[in-house]
């Protein structure tokens, strides 16, 4: 029988890499990588916050540029040797009815959500050594109709579909590959849709929250990051923990009670 020891949790001198890293999520995971140990490489396009995180590497750049892409990469092995965890967090969203989606829209969505994944992969796992891990993070939208989210939902799909078909393609390699799914987290961009949605006319209460009965913080997320990123989850590949509070597993019944977000005045 296997006794895991406490520090099987922690990420000393490992060298993980964030992508959209300056805020919500991405942030929350640099912040606690770091404080479990971890050498951590960020990059985001929007430079402000990526300066207050104790990161080794940092840089500013678009996932969806091929060159900047492939110079963090570069940048970061040269300095560390070695990726030893991917978090894939880069993504984005915008409120739009299928067939009112431009063509342009859609092909943004896909690079943003799905294309620049596959090609960070392809670029990464050369300079994974075994007992390495990648974590992509997914969205209930994967799981569940997303109206006025139609393309974001399909992208988040085929992320959590990667990622099941990565974890058995990559296990020769030692290396795992598993997703997280949040909800019921509000981010800054959370709120940036949320106002989307309201000036389109679209119908959401904001006393709508999960079974647990209040909404979750992107340490919420943060920590499931890390525990995926950890020997104590060692024999899990191929899986998607459901970080939203009880949402997927409620289906389509919610629990009404009052909830302010961040960011909004108290009544």
């Amino acid at each position: 029988m296997v006794a895991f020891d406490p520090s099987s949790i922690l990420l000393t001198d490992r060298v993980v890499v964030i992508t959209g890293a300056s805020r919500g999520i991405g942030r929350a995971t640099a912040l606690l990588t770091a404080r479990f140990g971890a050498r951590v490489a960020i990059c985001d396009r929007v430079a402000d916050g990526l300066d207050t995180i104790p990161a080794a590497l940092v840089r500013t750049l678009d996932v969806r540029d091929a060159a900047a892409r492939d110079a963090f990469v570069a940048d970061t092995v040269a300095a560390f040797g070695r990726v030893d965890v991917l978090v894939n967090n880069a993504g984005g969203t915008f409120f739009s009815p299928f067939l009112e989606l431009s063509e342009r829209g859609e092909a943004a969505l896909l690079a943003e959500n799905f294309g620049h994944v596959t090609a960070l992969v392809r670029s990464v796992v050369r300079h994974m050594p075994p007992g390495s891990a990648i974590v992509n993070i997914t969205s209930i939208e994967a799981h569940q109709a997303a109206p006025g989210f139609a393309v974001y939902g399909a992208m988040k799909a085929a992320l959590a579909h990667l990622t099941r078909t990565l974890a058995l393609e990559l296990a020769p390699l030692g290396i795992r590959v598993n997703a997280i799914a949040p909800d019921a987290i509000p981010t800054g961009g959370d709120h940036d849709v949320r106002e989307e949605m309201l000036g389109a006319g679209a119908v959401y209460d904001p006393a709508v929250v999960p079974p647990l009965g209040h909404m979750g913080e992107p340490d919420d997320a943060a920590a499931a990051v890390v525990f995926l990123a950890s020997d104590m989850a060692r024999f899990m590949t191929g899986t998607t923990l459901h970080v939203d509070g009880g949402n997927w597993a409620a289906g389509g019944w919610r629990r009404i009670t009052e909830v302010q977000y961040p960011g909004e005045p108290a009544d």
